[in-house]
């Protein structure tokens, strides 16, 4: 109780020194779970959106399926299963073909790749019931950035091309009747969505597909012949890993942005006991044990954790409250990047997020002060009461 209370008497007899401290440790503070809060609120909303509209709870892919190799489309077919017969009509499993195609918009030449999915699937959020055919012209869908690539409306028509199950090429005009806005980039940029039974009377592969799709787990995990089950754990291992190379990336900044506000205060814990030498000796004089005279400026150093945990609070709550509300909002051309990312991105805080960084910049700072408070076990009394340097 005496060590808390000559710390607290020292640190407001610093004044300016003192809340210059707090203030850049509450910095430090603040940034630490604003920046975890946007890590982790990226993660959370990116693997929502990917789930809802592209992984479903998993897929099946063909044993030959590589979604980084196009060169594997021609051959990554197969029958679709009679087991998901029952599941495919009630639109809770969607099987997709893929293959690879060519479109002319205005005349000019773009590689695609052309899907096709059943119109009254119910499993993935895009809007396929576009697709539903009404006249003699084949329904087409297009992401917005796909759209705004090939500068392409709802009404126009669309030239194709695509290699058959034989290799023949062929061609034909597609009408555009849909447009849709996703924040996952994977289902829009490069690709132009048809009815699953188009697409097969066009390619000559009848009931197959390249995958599929489900939306209830207890479809996962079947014995499917020539078909891989991929579970959400498995499609979501690249976005896993680039949060980790995030998180990293960001603990470095914080790292920097914590031991610049730990130096002040190791500074000022050194001239502290650097000027009050005289103190010092005459507490030891008085009877306080070296370890208790170490235990003062201990608490005196860390008592600024404290304090910059309060005004990182008066401050730094209405700061982060806000971004929630609002988010942060991406720049221009965000959407190229081919990331799943909204047009803001919305922090996650969390009880643990918040625990876990005061404990960091508690203990941090404890050890920061304790560390020149060392020398006060090599003092000699005497020579200290005099302001003797040792």
């Amino acid at each position: 109780m005496l060590s808390i209370k000559l710390a607290i008497k020292n640190l407001l007899g610093a004044g300016l020194r003192t809340f210059l401290n707090v203030f850049i440790l509450s910095v430090a503070f603040v940034v630490i779970i604003m920046q975890n809060g946007f890590i982790q609120g990226w993660n959370k909303q990116a693997k929502v959106d990917v789930v809802e509209w592209q992984y479903g709870q998993g897929q099946y892919w063909h044993e030959n399926y590589d979604p980084y190799d196009p060169f594997t489309f021609q051959d990554a077919h197969a029958t679709i299963p009679e087991k998901l017969n029952a599941a495919r009509q009630e639109g809770t499993v969607a099987p997709i073909l893929v293959t690879q195609a060519t479109v002319y918009p205005e005349g000019r030449l773009k590689s695609i790749v052309l899907k096709g999915i059943d119109p009254h699937q119910k499993t993935i959020s895009i809007p396929t019931e576009k697709l539903v055919r009404e006249g003699e012209d084949v329904p087409a869908i297009l992401g917005s950035r796909m759209a705004m690539n090939i500068k392409a409306n709802v009404g126009d028509y669309l030239l194709v091309r695509w290699r058959d199950a034989n290799g023949m090429f062929d061609a034909k005009e597609l009408k555009i009747t849909g447009l849709f806005r996703t924040d996952v980039p994977t289902v829009d940029l490069g690709q132009v969505w048809i009815a699953l039974e188009e697409l097969q009377q066009m390619t000559g592969l009848d009931n197959e597909a390249t995958m599929i799709v489900i939306k209830d787990q207890s479809h996962a995990e079947m014995d499917l012949a020539s078909w891989e089950f991929q579970d959400l754990d498995e499609l979501l291992y690249d976005m896993n890993q680039m949060i980790k190379s995030k998180s990293v990336g960001n603990a470095i900044m914080y790292l920097i942005l914590l031991a610049l506000a730990l130096l002040a205060i190791f500074d000022t814990q050194v001239l502290s006991i650097f000027r009050r030498q005289k103190e010092i000796g005459t507490f030891i004089a008085m009877g306080m044990t070296r370890r208790q005279v170490i235990g003062v400026f201990t608490v005196e150093g860390t008592m600024h954790a404290v304090l910059s945990l309060i005004v990182g609070a008066i401050w730094g709550i209405p700061l982060l409250l806000q971004l929630k509300k609002t988010g942060l909002p991406m720049p221009e051309g965000y959407d190229q990047f081919g990331l799943p990312l909204g047009d803001s991105i919305i922090p996650a805080y969390s009880l643990g997020l918040v625990l876990i960084s005061v404990v960091i910049v508690t203990v941090t700072t404890a050890i920061v002060s304790y560390l020149p408070a060392r020398k006060i076990t090599k003092m000699n009394p005497n020579d200290a009461i005099r302001g003797k340097i040792q």
